[in-house]
């Protein structure tokens, strides 16, 4: 795992994302405000790399919010809105670790970055619902 783990970290700075804390078990916690990236946790668990950044509390179970963040899930380019068992809408995209790249690790940050400046006013509206 040390050579992902350090791959990995290597690819965060080139991207210029902040490791805000990291730990020896894979585990990375990292943001880049200006794009939408805020204590995102990233974890290698071979052999995958789980991706998952929380977006907002449900405040009460609303179908039509579900089905609208499951259609928006069919625009996304990489990763896809979750909903943990407490009730948080998370983004989450999984790669795998042994092909990872830049490209592949950059994208999946893109794709959060594109859909929370595209859908920003639904999920904060979503959020107070």
């Amino acid at each position: 795992m040390e050579n992902y783990f350090q791959k990995i970290k290597n690819y965060l700075l080139e991207l210029e994302i902040s490791v805000v804390s990291e730990n020896e078990e894979g585990v990375f916690v990292v943001s880049k405000e200006d794009a939408g990236i805020s204590n995102m946790m990233i974890a290698i668990a071979e052999p995958i790399v789980v991706l998952e950044q929380t977006l907002f509390k449900v405040a009460k179970d609303d179908v039509s919010i579900y089905k609208k963040l499951l259609q928006k899930n069919r625009e996304i380019i990489h990763g896809a809105f979750v909903l943990d068992e407490a009730g948080n809408v998370l983004f989450r995209d999984t790669l795998q670790v042994e092909n990872l790249d830049l490209n592949e690790l950059e994208g999946s940050l893109n794709s959060l970055t594109i859909l929370l400046s595209e859908f920003s006013k639904d999920l904060i509206q979503f959020s107070h619902a």
